[in-house]
């Protein structure tokens, strides 16, 4: 369609439903960015009336792995990664860390397996309920069967001065607090039975016989319990390590009676062994200040054992993950796919038309793997839907290298979105023939928005296929609208059959379509009723159960007031244009009993967010924790969401997702803030969980980045992640992985008194040079913010400059700004602070984008605006207004009140959305 006055329309990328003509809230045109009045949600609380993570004043949330020799976080300790096969971390002494109540585990790694991580190195199996199951199992157990199982399994139980090895694979590191090398020590395990003969060891001073079982299986496994980290107390830095679990005082006491010659072959802590004979300096040396997370007593405290296995939220319900950066660099990353082949490639797809493939080590082939740039219709405008929009291969790709496309096409006025076939280059695996492409389906555009773009095989072998409703607000097309007519093909979800099809068609119907036969339908349609689905997924179902498996999930992007979350069946309607979310829209339509549509699993309201990206369903094998849970997200709020569904109600239940609070995420490698518009999530090979964003929502800007969902609350047992990648023949360069993203270290929450807010506000840098504080006139003095109060550390507070002693500071130019950030962060930081009106305030983030901050940056004496951040990320300042909200700039302002705003102080959001910016001296795309 036409621009209105040569002005680009801007809409929410892929379906927002805020650009030209279209209809909006009573606030007017929507916004990227808007999210009026965030709500937070709340979890349940944990043991003792605590919201879980909270359990004491000691929890922490627990850390991620440590660095593997190449210097990246990985799945497991030692030469290998988890995945194939290395050693997984253990607490102080190798312990894995625990995964509930939020406690953190120092050492590294998270709980293992249900009840037990496993054995180390060589893939042997967990020990299920270990938790519950050995307390019973020790006081039965002859030391020698103890010992027999300490051999089978020799990576079991390893102490901590012990090398970790995997089979040919170079010594492990551990995690400590800071990460550390693995002293050499002998090989207790292999060694023991031969030290208990005498030989390279003083022998046991009880005879073997007379040593209770409970003395043996029980510590020698703890390292692959789940509450590892707690029994080795690896969650205080300040506490020596340990090379055994702590122990409860009665359990040692009787120990101690038995088999405490024991210890010397369990452990290589030469002090330990000094208080051999003095029974009660023994076991003190044995205990732990916590008394609740002793052994055995912690195996069977029902409170503790309630909450493992679930994913650590916050005080507020917010579930706590950290990412890993995959990819960077990308122009818009609309999709990333891989093509089930074995190989574990990943191949990612740039909204301009190019799709680049990345071997299992993140390195990328210089050499496209597709380029249709040529072809593809799309443009510069932030926001503009149209593209390179899906990418499929066939479930048969392996013997018959096909893959599937979705991208617009144009010529003069008329626009429509094609799906092509392409095979795979016969002398290169990683390049496509440009030259085989045959096209399967084209469909007409009647406007450039609501293009849809999702292509997927299902477990049937039938191509699905996402189309839009054809744009515009409000279904306009037709008396129903394109998504309820039947003989339409925008606003559905088509499915047909590309095997096959050499010769006769290119694509045949499915015979059990459900409207086959039916004179007023396409064939091609499968369900109905669709806005604009963008991104959908089939679940690949429980890995033991196979439970969900094949359900389809989808995100359809909203009008004005509601996104939602659909469960696809065959034949089913999905409401659009009669209903939007669960209320009417077209109430004539709604009210139409012949509708039979189907409602939501989910629809959230426009003040969490306005574009709803649909995700997956977690069926990785790193993070059993996850294990059923949707994560989703918003493109225009940046929010990442999840739903568990509840089996007895068949009710899903919505969580918010938040990167990990304090430490959680600060190990090298892993980061806590991500670039806010999220275009599209994605499963590797092995079902791990990614999604793509970028801070500049243009198919021209290579802001995007591809991140990894990491769950820091528990990790899979050792070994059972293991990948063995099919070669890749390799033809072209490859251009190896650089992570640009750093953790950012936030300033933490100390008590405040009951009248202050609960939050402390963040220290507060000095303005730089580039914003001069002029006297105000003498007949309109100003009034000043009240001097700042002195905080703990003797560092003052405040963000303006100070003046000589003696003299009164001089008051902010209107349209002044200054950054506050938390300690530790580097200047160019923060938190946006604008002076208007005679008062410091704050900006909210509805409608923030790098443009603002561009004219922030410049102020302040920066060349570049690196990055806009939203959500408070440099904290909230509870202590001033909000001044600006709704800014929209075009970059050449000299200030923030020179660009689009509502008034000064006529807002509809909150404090944890203030704006914030990184600033930088060089261009950060270079």
């Amino acid at each position: 369609m036409g621009l209105a006055g040569g002005v680009p329309p801007r809409r929410a990328p892929w379906g927002g439903g805020w650009g030209t003509g279209e209809p909006s809230g009573p606030r007017g045109p929507r916004r990227p960015g808007h999210r009026p009045g965030v709500e937070k949600a709340s979890g349940p609380p944990g043991p003792g009336g605590r919201a879980q993570g909270q359990r004491s004043s000691r929890c922490r949330a627990p850390r991620p792995c440590a660095l593997s020799p190449a210097g990246r976080p990985r799945r497991g300790w030692g030469g290998l990664p988890a995945a194939q096969g290395g050693p997984q971390p253990r607490g102080r002494s190798g312990a894995l860390r625990g995964g509930h109540g939020g406690r953190r585990g120092r050492a590294g790694g998270a709980a293992g397996g249900a009840g037990a991580a496993g054995a180390r190195g060589g893939g042997a199996p967990a020990v299920p309920g270990l938790q519950a199951a050995l307390p019973a199992a020790a006081a039965a157990a002859p030391l020698r069967a103890v010992l027999g199982l300490r051999l089978l399994h020799p990576g079991a139980g390893r102490r901590a001065g012990a090398p970790l090895r995997s089979p040919g694979g170079p010594r492990g590191r551990r995690r400590v607090g800071r990460v550390r090398r693995l002293r050499a020590g002998p090989a207790v395990p292999g060694q023991l039975p031969e030290a208990l003969g005498g030989g390279a060891r003083p022998a046991v001073t009880q005879p073997v016989g007379t040593c209770p079982g409970h003395a043996g299986a029980a510590l020698s496994l703890q390292e692959c319990s789940p509450y590892a980290a707690h029994l080795y107390d690896a969650e205080d830095p300040s506490t020596p390590l340990r090379t055994v679990p702590g122990l409860c005082e009665d359990y040692c006491l009787d120990m101690w009676q038995t088999c405490r010659g024991l210890f010397r072959h369990l452990s290589p802590d030469r002090e330990l062994w000094a208080l051999e004979g003095n029974r009660a300096k023994f076991c003190r040396y044995l205990s732990l200040d916590d008394a609740d997370y002793c052994f055995p007593r912690l195996l069977v405290n029902k409170n503790l054992n309630s909450n493992l296995g679930r994913v650590v939220a916050d005080a507020k319900g917010c579930l706590q993950l950290c990412l890993e950066e995959v990819a960077n660099g990308l122009r818009n990353p609309v999709a990333m796919v891989h093509a089930r082949d074995g190989t574990h490639r990943f191949f990612v797809a740039e909204q301009v038309g190019l799709v680049w493939a990345y071997l299992p080590d993140r390195s990328r082939l210089d050499k496209p793997f597709l380029n249709v740039s040529r072809a593809v219709l799309t443009s510069p405008w932030e926001g503009d839907e149209r593209g390179f929009l899906g990418l499929a291969f066939h479930p048969g790709f392996r013997h018959n290298g096909k893959l599937y496309v979705y991208y617009s096409v144009g010529s003069g006025f008329d626009e429509w979105i094609r799906i092509s076939e392409f095979r795979v280059s016969a002398d290169d695996m990683n390049t496509v023939d440009h030259g085989s492409e045959r096209i399967i389906l084209e469909i007409e555009e009647p406007a450039s928005n609501h293009n849809g773009g999702q292509l997927l095989f299902g477990d049937d072998g039938y191509l699905y296929i996402f189309t839009g409703d054809g744009g515009m607000a409000g279904d306009p097309f037709g008396k129903f609208g394109n998504a309820q007519n039947k003989s339409a093909l925008l606003g559905k979800v088509l499915r047909i059959d590309v095997d096959h099809n050499e010769r006769g068609p290119l694509y045949r119907i499915p015979r059990d379509n459900p409207f086959v036969g039916d004179p007023a339908a396409r064939p091609e349609v499968y369900a109905l009723g669709v806005r604009n689905m963008w991104r959908c997924s089939f679940d690949r179902g429980d890995p033991a159960t196979g439970a969900g498996r094949g359900r389809l999930f989808c995100g359809d992007v909203g009008q004005n007031k509601f996104e939602e979350v659909d469960l696809v069946e065959r034949g089913r309607n999905y409401g659009w244009r009669a209903r939007e979310g669960y209320e009417c829209y077209d109430r004539k339509l709604c009210a139409n009993a012949s509708l039979d549509d189907v409602l939501p699993i989910f629809a959230y309201p426009h003040k969490l967010g306005k574009s709803v990206t649909g995700g997956y369903v977690y069926r990785g094998c790193e993070y059993p924790n996850l294990n059923g849970l949707y994560i989703f997200g918003d493109f225009m709020s940046g929010r990442l969401m999840s739903l568990r569904e509840n089996l007895e109600t068949g009710q899903w239940q919505y969580s918010e997702i938040c990167m990990g609070r304090g430490q959680t995420c600060a190990f090298p490698g892993l980061i806590n803030n991500y670039y806010p518009h999220i275009i599209s999530f994605a499963e590797d090979e092995a079902g791990e969980l990614y999604f793509m964003s970028t801070g500049v929502p243009s198919a021209t800007a290579a802001r995007g980045v591809v991140y990894k969902v990491i769950d820091p609350s528990r990790r899979a047992p050792p070994g059972k992640c293991r990948i063995q990648p099919a070669q890749v023949k390799v033809r072209s360069h490859l251009i190896r992985f650089v992570p640009k993203e750093k953790f950012i270290r936030r300033a933490e929450s100390t008590p405040r008194p009951p009248a202050r807010a609960p939050t402390q506000a963040p220290r507060r840098r000095r303005p730089t040079a580039a914003a001069p504080a002029p006297t105000p006139r003498p007949a309109r003095p100003t009034p000043r913010p009240a001097r700042p109060t002195r905080r703990p550390g003797g560092r003052r507070g405040g963000g303006r400059r100070r003046g000589r002693p003696g003299t009164a500071d001089p008051a902010p130019h209107e349209g002044a700004v200054r950054l506050v950030r938390p300690a530790g962060l580097s200047p160019g930081r923060g938190r946006v602070e604008v002076f208007a009106g005679g008062r410091w305030g704050t900006v909210c983030d509805d409608a923030w984008d790098t443009k603002a901050a561009a004219v922030v940056c410049r102020q302040l004496g920066f060349a570049h605006a690196a990055r806009a951040t939203k959500r408070a990320e440099f904290g909230e300042g509870r202590a001033l207004p909000i001044l600006l909200d709704d800014v929209r700039c075009a970059g050449s302002e000299r200030n923030l009140l020179e660009c689009t705003h509502a008034g000064v102080g006529t807002h509809n959001c909150g404090h944890q959305e203030d704006a914030g910016v990184v600033c930088s001296h060089q261009d950060p795309d270079l």
